[in-house]
């Protein structure tokens, strides 16, 4: 029990490791949390600073999710019936990290990518028809938060229609997934209805 703890903080600790604001700082001299959406996340970071800084946000942030959930193999029931839960409690501790870091005021980013790389470490098929789906309706509306929404709804949908999934904790986390993509972005959907949301074009003229 006090390994599983001390993992749950690791995740923690591994999930607060700010990516988009020490790279703003250390390479542009800018912290992306008072510009934009003031959001420490690869979108803003994107929106900021180009695609140049926000791919390796983008990628440190999946990789710090997927590596969270690996920490189950240092858990001494790592092989026993309590694998799934040891590895949602590390979901549980990189996002809240992401969300809200000890590195940087507790001021962190949305918790999209870090979700991503954490669900492909528990079930990467699922996460791969919602790179489709958030790619898909990124390109019809332009929109960063509908895109990550969406493909985070469809993530439990993609389980149990798709992959004929029938584990209910599995089933249950992906609509956890869903709702905390839904309440990260509750400003969004504030901008949206208000038709005050920016969009994000990749190609420009």
């Amino acid at each position: 029990m006090l390994i599983d703890i001390l993992l749950f903080v690791c995740a923690y600790l591994l999930g607060s490791i700010p990516s988009a604001v020490w790279i703003g700082k250390r390479f542009y001299g800018v912290d992306v949390r008072e510009h934009g959406s003031r959001n420490a996340g690869a979108t803003n970071t994107l929106r900021v600073l180009g695609a140049k800084a926000a791919i390796p946000v983008f990628a440190m942030d999946v990789a710090k999710g997927f590596l969270a959930v690996q920490l189950f193999r240092l858990s001494p029931d790592a092989a026993t019936g309590w694998m799934f839960y040891i590895k949602l409690s590390l979901v549980i501790g990189v996002v809240l990290g992401h969300i809200f870091p000890v590195f940087a005021d507790f001021r962190g980013g949305k918790g999209v990518a870090t979700l991503a790389g954490s669900v492909l470490a528990i079930h990467p098929p699922a996460v791969l028809l919602c790179i489709l789906t958030f790619a898909v309706i990124f390109a019809i509306t332009h929109y960063v938060s509908v895109s990550s929404m969406t493909a985070g709804i469809m993530s439990p949908v993609y389980m149990r229609f798709v992959f004929g999934v029938h584990y209910r904790p599995l089933l249950i986390f992906g609509c956890a997934v869903a709702l905390l993509l839904i309440w990260t972005h509750r400003k969004n959907i504030g901008r949206l209805i208000s038709g005050t949301e920016s969009k994000i074009r990749l190609a420009r003229k």
